[in-house]
């Protein structure tokens, strides 16, 4: 039986790489239908809405998708582009892929980081000897997607029940004459059964796969409360997985780190904000946001997703420039996901073939700075690239 995949290309190159990797898919045997979501920055310019009801039905029917980018902006931004008879009604822009993620509870994010063999944009470093060195990584972090500083909780000018809670800690003494209009706070929430939920679900991946760290980068010696809970779980969680060491960082110490033996780490879980810091990094280290795939997990609904946003300047380019890989990856996590674990490990391989090969590359594997020149200068158009993919299936 075939599956049935809420596509959601969002906004920019979201409609570029999206049906790139639908190509991918359909190339190595995955049978699907595909029907569209509608997602991101017009839906919120036309309707109010950047997340419609109906994609949100789409979802909650079919259970998978596959999403592409969205544009976001500021809310002043967002209210002045709203169609005229929108303004002033109360519409309130929300980041649609972070109210899906909360809607259906996808609170678990996975994104790897790892090597490819001779991709030009790998990181390297000078050896004692004088030469260079290509550490491997292979590092895959476990962001907490729902809760912490994404969960929403702030407020400029806080009601005044909200600061009378706030008034009730000694800390806030230094606060209590700022006047209302000049004072924004925003919250930080974690809880112990999804502390717990993300931790363990780092441990499995980690005892699936062979890891044999994870660690927990957060930041307990000052955000304690938060941070010291999640370090709590995570010692708890530890104790079922003995042949796993349990590690902490602190996430300033492990952006230093990352650069210095990235090879020492295997599976790191965080809260939401530091989550997604050390997972930008790390992708650094592999090639950049061109390579970063996601998946948003929750215990009926999962979305996959690139990690890159929507670079709108490169939409309308013809040929296209941008890197579909990202986006491809993201499509191989969802066949893992689904149990269709050969066809997703053929894709990587072929992915990787292509890239240590090396005759076949995008403008950002060249160095090269983006626009359409590009192409004369030697770079692989988007659709080559996919082509590439595609024959070594």
């Amino acid at each position: 039986m075939k599956r049935t995949i809420v596509a959601m290309p969002g906004d920019g190159i979201g409609k570029v790489v999206l049906p790139e990797a639908i190509r991918v898919l359909e190339a190595a045997g995955f049978e699907a239908e595909y029907v569209n979501g509608d997602i991101g920055w017009d839906f919120w310019c036309d309707e109010g809405n950047p997340l419609p009801q109906r994609t949100v039905d789409l979802l909650a029917e079919h259970r998978i998708g596959l999403f592409g980018a969205i544009t976001s902006k500021p809310k002043d931004k967002a209210a002045a582009e709203l169609k005229p008879e929108l303004r002033d009604k109360g519409f309130v822009y929300y980041s649609p892929i972070v109210t899906m993620r909360q809607h259906f509870d996808l609170d678990i994010c996975t994104r790897p980081c790892q090597t490819f063999p001779n991709n030009p944009l790998n990181f390297i470093r000078k050896s004692a000897d004088g030469g260079f060195e290509e550490p491997l990584v292979d590092v895959v972090i476990f962001r907490q997607n729902t809760q912490g500083l994404y969960a929403g909780v702030e407020w400029t000018n806080p009601p005044e029940n909200v600061r009378a809670a706030l008034a009730s800690h000694p800390r806030f003494k230094a606060f209590l004459d700022v006047p209302g209009e000049d004072l924004a706070v925003s919250t930080r929430i974690f809880t112990r059964e999804y502390c717990r939920r993300i931790v363990t679900a780092a441990f499995e991946y980690a005892a699936k796969h062979g890891y044999k760290s994870v660690t927990v980068c957060e930041k307990p010696n000052v955000i304690r409360e938060t941070s010291g809970m999640m370090e709590a779980e995570a010692a708890e969680v530890a104790k079922r997985f003995p042949d796993i060491q349990l590690w902490s960082t602190n996430i300033d110490a492990q952006m230093m780190w990352l650069t210095k033996n990235p090879e020492d780490y295997g599976v790191i879980v965080a809260g939401n904000m530091f989550g997604d810091i050390v997972s930008d990094g790390f992708a650094g280290l592999v090639g950049g946001l061109g390579f970063a795939c996601s998946a948003n997990v929750g215990k009926d609904v999962a979305v996959f997703e690139p990690t890159h946003g929507s670079a709108p300047k490169y939409e309308t380019l013809e040929p296209s420039i941008v890197n579909p890989i990202a986006m491809v990856l993201s499509a191989c996590m969802m066949l893992d996901h689904i149990g269709e674990t050969e066809k997703a490990a053929r894709i990587r391989t072929a992915i990787s073939s292509v890239i240590a090969e090396g005759s076949v590359r995008t403008y950002d594997m060249m160095k090269l700075p983006g626009g359409p020149k590009v192409i004369e200068q030697g770079a692989a158009t988007t659709q080559q690239v996919t082509d590439a993919i595609i024959a070594k299936l």
